[in-house]
């Protein structure tokens, strides 16, 4: 009777773990999701701010196009790298070009995020 109990506590037990990884993989595909959606809002806070600085500044007409132009270039690349992120391609320093195959990149998702800040 004892080896019975004792099979059945470690067939529990293995039921418990397999639960918690499935949430454990849920948990992270979320947290995945959340770091995309919160890239995209920066970036599109960042060119509401540019758009917001173009509509203020009609004092400074000259200083204001070198400001543009250096906000737009930067502006440029970050949309260039986030878009190849977004095509599957790795734009971290640890796997740059390679294919993610289907799977998020915290390094290329820390990366994006401090062009951002």
């Amino acid at each position: 009777m004892k080896d019975h109990n004792f099979l059945d506590t470690i067939m529990e037990f293995e039921q418990q773990l397999e639960s918690m990884q499935q949430q454990f993989v849920a948990l992270k595909q979320y947290v995945a999701h959340m770091m995309e959606e919160h890239q995209t809002i920066q970036t599109e806070n960042l060119h509401l701010r540019t758009r917001l600085e173009e509509l203020l500044s009609n004092e400074h007409v000259v200083s204001h196009e070198e400001k543009k132009d250096s906000t737009l270039d930067i502006g440029e690349g970050y949309d260039n790298l986030a878009r190849l992120y977004h095509e599957g391609f790795h734009v971290c320093h640890v796997h740059f070009g390679s294919s993610r195959k289907g799977e998020d990149c915290l390094f290329c998702l820390s990366f994006l995020n401090k062009q951002n800040v």
